[in-house]
């Protein structure tokens, strides 16, 4: 606690910076809840699916889709997200589980689906390449 106090009153600039940096990493994190939805993570998101029967929306390209996908998902590509708003409203009462490749496109898909008056909806934390890297199964069915 001395060496703490020391540093403190020696390095009083780099202690605010680390507190500005900490606040802004706070802040960052409930900007993408509020916007897009609590991210989950492949394990968490089989859950959602199994237990809640949740609803698997790809946004990816069709040529991606086809190369591999999540069992039963839907593909919505984010270019068509909003022409096919209408289509996801018979899911509205399920979590929708979003995903892309890499995870940053189905936030920005949570915030529009979140704005249209989706609940609960769920960006998937490191999209198909995240789902693949845990060990999980993709389908071309």
């Amino acid at each position: 606690m001395l060496q703490f106090s020391e540093f403190l009153s020696n390095h009083p600039l780099l202690f605010g910076a680390l507190i500005l940096v900490g606040l802004a990493i706070i802040a960052n994190e409930v900007l993408i809840v509020r916007r897009g939805g609590q991210r989950v993570a492949p394990a968490d998101a089989v859950r959602l699916i199994n237990d809640q029967g949740a609803k698997v929306v790809d946004l990816r390209s069709v040529a991606d889709f086809k190369k591999g996908h999540i069992l039963d998902s839907i593909n919505v590509p984010m270019m068509k997200l909003d022409e096919q708003m209408g289509s996801l409203r018979k899911f509205q009462d399920k979590p929708i589980v979003l995903c892309c490749a890499l995870g940053s496109v189905a936030t920005q898909a949570g915030g529009r689906l979140r704005a249209a008056g989706f609940e609960q909806v769920f960006p998937l934390t490191g999209g198909i390449n995240g789902w693949q890297n845990a060990g999980l199964p993709l389908t071309t069915k």
